[in-house]
């Protein structure tokens, strides 16, 4: 999915994606989904931000509650970075990692150099059916770098 396409055609896939997990169409998980189509990463008081412009009398535990079964069915992805709240994304069952820059907080997807799941091998698997491997890469983005030169 992506923020690119047009909102009749975004509203539309998005329905079915929510029919295909089971889930009612309703107006407030359709404008959650949109929201963080367009704004991936955003923490969940962004996306209740955002969801107001559509939705001004959504409340914040009603985002949460969205977010948290949208995450369970499988339509979004929560990424849990170090010293940051939970953020969201709609990329989810491809195999990708994230960059993120230690000055400003800007995450960028990374696509895994292997291509199939899980991108790294353990040593040790103790029993598991390893499905994925979350890496975070930490740094310093280019804008950071240049304002600090």
């Amino acid at each position: 999915m992506n923020g690119n396409a047009a909102p009749q055609e975004t509203t539309a896939r998005w329905s079915d994606e929510l029919r295909a997990h089971g889930r009612r169409v309703t107006k407030q998980r359709l404008a959650v989904l949109r929201t963080v189509d367009t704004a991936p990463h955003s923490v969940a008081d962004d996306v209740a931000a955002g969801v107001r412009r559509e939705l001004p009398d959504i409340s914040l535990q009603s985002v949460y509650v969205i977010l948290a079964d949208l995450t369970e069915t499988g339509l979004l992805r929560k990424i849990e970075t170090p010293d940051s709240p939970a953020r969201y994304e709609t990329r989810v069952n491809d195999n990708h990692h994230h960059a993120i820059c230690t000055e400003c907080g800007r995450i960028e997807d990374v696509d895994c150099a292997v291509g199939h799941a899980p991108c790294l091998t353990p040593g040790n698997t103790h029993g598991m059916t390893i499905q994925i491997a979350d890496v975070l890469y930490r740094g310093i983005c280019t804008d950071c770098a240049a304002a600090a030169s």
